[in-house]
């Protein structure tokens, strides 16, 4: 059995993750699930888990990162999600460059040094417009499978622009589009690109440092991938576990803790 010395926990407002990592940093487990109302409940349980797997968790630190990371009693400190991100991806991938997080609520750009200090950042936290609810409200309205869009608006040759910058008025602009017969692959790819427009503003504002380096979940939607590529002009790189990243940034924080 491997032994853990750190956890790391990101309790975000779509999904909650937890990692463990040994004394090498390296990520030894992992656990994510849908977001729970009841957070530290959850959380409970995720150690729960770490310890029926591990034995006991005493004098494993545990660090919170993410949206609900005040809410996590048993961490040893909070730590925003802009640092742990980048903590994570500097780890795995080894270099510098600009990260974007995709998550459900918000999202981020952020500027990353050759040795992974956080040059720079902007983050959209006031509109959903840039996130992943983008694609989720109208997921159902177009009766599109959230895991299948992407690919969806991939297979499209046709693009139908989506004007409205707000998530309420666009979900109002593709029933008016439904209604007049356009098909849906053409209305998702508008979908997709006017997300991936209003990130490639917020890549804009810190400044691209290549690579391109993406986490969060969203960014596992194929159509993303490529419509950051193509509005930014850069290849696009990406983590074995990009959803992860925030716990795992906490859980080499926490692993500090325990030097």
């Amino acid at each position: 059995m491997a032994k853990i010395e750190a956890l790391g926990v990101d309790v975000g407002s779509t999904t909650v993750k937890m990692v463990a990592v040994n004394d090498h940093g390296e990520m030894v487990w992992h656990m994510l699930e849908e977001a729970d109302p009841r957070a530290a409940d959850q959380v409970s349980r995720f150690l729960a888990e770490a310890a029926r797997r591990f034995g006991s968790l005493n004098g494993v630190p545990l660090v919170a990162t993410g949206y609900g990371r005040k809410l996590v009693q048993q961490a040893a400190r909070q730590v925003t999600e802009i640092s742990c991100h980048a903590m994570g991806i500097y780890a795995e991938l080894g270099h510098g460059g600009t990260l974007v997080d995709i998550g459900g609520q918000d999202s981020k750009a952020i500027r990353i040094s050759d040795s992974g200090k956080v040059i720079d950042f902007a983050m959209n936290d006031k509109c959903a417009a840039g996130t992943g609810r983008f694609l989720e409200n109208t997921a159902g309205r177009l009766r599109v499978p959230l895991q299948e869009m992407g690919q969806d608006a991939l297979s499209s040759a046709d693009e139908v622009p989506i004007s409205s910058t707000c998530t309420v008025f666009a979900e109002s602009e593709v029933i008016s589009l439904i209604a007049q017969g356009i098909p849906v692959p053409a209305i998702l790819k508008g979908l997709h690109r006017s997300l991936v427009k209003r990130v490639a503003a917020m890549i804009s504002s810190v400044g691209l440092t290549a690579p391109l380096m993406l986490s969060g979940g969203v960014v596992k939607n194929p159509a993303i991938r490529a419509m950051l590529a193509e509005e930014t002009g850069s290849a696009v790189t990406l983590p074995d576990h990009p959803q992860l990243m925030g716990a795992y940034g906490a859980a080499l924080y926490a692993l500090r803790i325990a030097e």
